[in-house]
């Protein structure tokens, strides 16, 4: 029987037999953990709130005669193309900057992944303010035709997806800097991560939709 210290620097007793039996589990694949599992379920059910809302847009689309209507400004939308081609570039970029906090954390490396999740939280803020600064731009409100209220309708809901995990991960962020990751605990970061990558999926096949389809 030996003496370890914990993660904590509390001494903790190891017995040679256990040593050997967590050794050769640490070769193991680890399983899901619950936050992970958890997300994973909640992405499921917002793929299916998505599906919906994609499915009336293509519903009201189908059933008019020129999409974006003419009349008002939103029959002008492709010519708002280059400013979110820009916040989706920024969003693919924190997509990838989240992905390397998991990376950084998994070898056990906190700052960096400190680091990669607070350039994340800066690029999901400032998209957030671009998405607002847009709408100010466009010249089209909610109320104005079948397209204004779905174009507003879909970027909304998303927008308040983004605000969400931005706050997921800005909890990620304090508790990082307060060392409470490891690399062999750190869920919470894992599921974050998958939840930021759901919105940046989502957001491209928006952008896709609502400005070149």
């Amino acid at each position: 029987m030996s003496l370890a210290t914990t993660e904590h620097g509390a001494p903790e007793t190891v017995s040679g037999h256990g040593s050997s039996a967590h050794g050769a589990a640490g070769h193991g694949k680890k399983g899901l953990g619950n936050p992970v599992l958890g997300m994973l379920l909640f992405i499921v059910s917002e793929i299916m709130f998505f599906g919906g809302l994609f499915a009336a847009y293509f519903s009201l689309r189908v059933s008019a005669g020129t999409w974006p209507p003419e009349g008002n400004e939103a029959f002008l939308i492709k010519e708002h193309i280059l400013f979110p081609s820009v916040l989706t570039l920024l969003l693919v970029i924190s997509s990838l900057t989240c992905q390397i906090a998991v990376w950084r954390i998994r070898r056990g490396d906190r700052i960096g992944m400190n680091r990669a999740l607070m350039l994340t939280v800066i690029l999901g803020v400032v998209f957030l303010i671009g998405q607002l600064y847009e709408y100010s731009q466009l010249g089209f409100g909610v109320a104005d035709g079948t397209f204004g209220g779905t174009f507003y309708i879909l970027t909304g809901f998303h927008g308040a997806h983004v605000l969400g995990g931005v706050l997921m991960l800005g909890v990620c962020l304090y508790r990082g800097s307060l060392g409470q990751f490891s690399a062999k605990h750190h869920d919470m970061v894992e599921a974050s991560s998958l939840y930021w990558h759901f919105v940046d999926v989502v957001w491209i096949f928006l952008f896709a939709l609502l400005y070149f389809v």
